[in-house]
């Protein structure tokens, strides 16, 4: 209950800082930061992949309904869910996703962390900037944007699995 209690307030933690913070931040033309992906990333490893789903589309629906994005962030987020004990697997290893803990720079190190957090940030970014592009008239704008943005997503994940962290 007590686990429960705490996923329970980082979902609404994230999505509150990226509805009311991130959402009207002007950081430029070319930066977005899409902050509300630490839950999804911050959940247990040994979290059921229905679970880790049905949590990435609830969260892409409300700040999809917040940004009035038509889909972009559900379509992103279901990827990251679908997509993130593979990568788990791969950065981790069976062993030790199916010992459980949460995946932060705690348990993990830094810098296993941070290549578990940029891949996962680049496959949303990714598919949330090219849906929103459609087209490759603006190739290098939306790579532009895609960096830009992927470097603020991944330091304000960052900063938010420090302050839900713990020993």
């Amino acid at each position: 209950m007590i686990r429960f209690a705490q996923y329970g307030a980082l979902f609404i933690a994230t999505i509150l800082l990226q509805v009311l913070l991130f959402n009207n931040l002007s950081l430029g033309l070319f930066i977005t930061p899409l902050a509300y992906i630490a839950f999804v990333l911050l959940l247990p490893m040994n979290t059921p992949g229905i679970v880790t789903l049905l949590s990435a589309l609830v969260s892409g629906v409300i700040i999809d309904i917040s940004m009035g994005t038509a889909g972009l962030n559900t379509i992103a987020m279901l990827a990251v869910g679908y997509m993130r004990l593979p990568i788990l697997y791969a950065l981790m290893g069976r062993d030790e996703v199916r010992a459980g803990g949460v995946p932060n720079s705690i348990n993990l190190g830094g810098k296993r962390f941070m290549r578990y957090c940029i891949v996962m940030v680049l496959i949303q970014c990714m598919l949330f900037f090219g849906f929103e592009a459609l087209t490759w008239n603006y190739f290098y704008l939306t790579l532009l944007r895609l960096v830009l943005s992927g470097v603020a997503t991944i330091f304000f994940v960052y900063l938010i699995q420090l302050l839900f962290s713990y020993r």
